[in-house]
């Protein structure tokens, strides 16, 4: 006997058992539209600022520091603490992997290429300098392709957009620092950069999480960059949020709780809270999941009811910049250059140059 009756029909009785399982999925699909209806009340904020890993040299600090009258040897020491300007190699070569095929690319033509794609030519020869010289460095301490190649062409490593990329004024970047290196205790070191710091960067283990910590990638302040050039603002309701963290999500989305920030505000490890339960995560995947700027975020839940901030145990709360000093720090003590990624305005593609670790 079916459990419904046609409808032109006396609806039978059902039995005692089978009343409880429809009572029962009555009741579960309430709760599955209760539910749904309260995700759909509720919106997670998510406030941050910088763009990028925050590990080396901040593209947009270097400029500030520029603008403000410092060389490019003051802006690679202040964000590469404790090196030394050194030289490359005569006739150094890197090798290059554009599409399928790796090509052996001349150390200075290789770096006019890059850094005509990694900064804007417009910006002060000394910022372009700085450029130049991490770029430079960064190629020959690379080994993203072990024994095959140095270095991919896009984002995966720095932009390579080669000779009809290059302009007058950085192609006299590159010749006014021709073979200079970034060296650490006497030897050339990974100079990871990135387009903005949101006014402080970061300590390399606490950036590429499993790396580590090396004494010239040190969390440092970055007085030129403020909120106006930094910040940025995410929202996002609670559907949206949970489709982005599938994978890392029991049951429907709840909200996220930071547990541990590095030396400047951004995330290290949190958890997500689901319905079934939490998921920990790690700062880097939660950005990259929500396709955050960087992992400098703070996490509110906004209602009918107004914002509410999400529980947060690292005991930094505050997502403020550095305030802009009237004069540009001094250079510390014999100390050179270092950096990793492309600043916002210039030719190539939006890249995490130094994003990872060379292999």
């Amino acid at each position: 006997m079916p459990l419904i009756a046609p409808t032109y029909h006396r609806p039978a009785r059902v039995p005692a058992r089978p009343r409880r399982l429809l009572a029962t999925l009555a009741a579960a699909l309430a709760a599955l539209a209760c539910s749904t209806s309260a995700a759909g009340a509720y919106t997670l904020i998510v406030e941050g600022a910088g763009d990028g890993d925050g590990v080396g040299m901040s593209q947009v600090g270097a400029l500030g520091f520029a603008q403000h009258g410092a060389s490019y040897t003051t802006i690679l020491a202040h964000y590469y603490t404790g090196t030394t300007i050194g030289l490359a190699p005569v006739k150094a070569v890197v090798r290059v992997l554009v599409g399928s095929h790796v090509m052996r690319v001349p150390l200075e033509r290789y770096v006019r290429g890059v850094v005509a794609a990694e900064m804007p030519s417009s910006w002060p020869a000394a910022a372009l300098e700085a450029q130049a010289v991490a770029s430079r460095t960064y190629a020959l301490t690379s080994h993203a392709g072990g024994s095959r190649f140095d270095v991919y062409s896009d984002t995966r490593s720095q932009v390579y957009a080669g000779k009809a990329a290059e302009t007058a004024q950085t192609n006299a970047a590159v010749r006014a620092t021709a073979g200079q290196l970034v060296d650490y205790s006497g030897r050339p070191v990974a100079t990871y950069f990135f387009a903005s710091s949101g006014g402080q960067t970061e300590n390399i283990e606490d950036a590429f999480l499993g790396a580590e910590a090396e004494p010239w990638l040190k969390a440092v302040a970055d007085p030129y960059e403020t909120k106006a050039t930094s910040a940025w603002k995410v929202t996002m309701s609670f559907a949206a949020v949970g489709a982005h963290l599938q994978g890392h999500l029991k049951g429907t989305f709840r909200g996220i709780e930071v547990l541990t920030r590095g030396a400047s505000p951004r995330v290290v490890s949190a958890r997500v809270l689901g319905s079934r339960g939490t998921t920990p995560i790690d700062g880097p995947e939660l950005a990259g999941a929500l396709g955050l700027n960087s992992t400098w975020a703070y996490f509110g839940v906004q209602s009918r009811r107004g914002i509410k901030r999400e529980p947060d145990h690292s005991g930094r709360l505050s997502a403020g910049a550095a305030p802009v000093p009237a004069s540009p720090p001094a250079a510390p003590a014999a100390t050179g250059p270092q950096g990793g990624a492309q600043a916002p305005g210039s030719t190539g593609a939006a890249t995490v140059a130094g994003g990872v670790p060379a292999g």
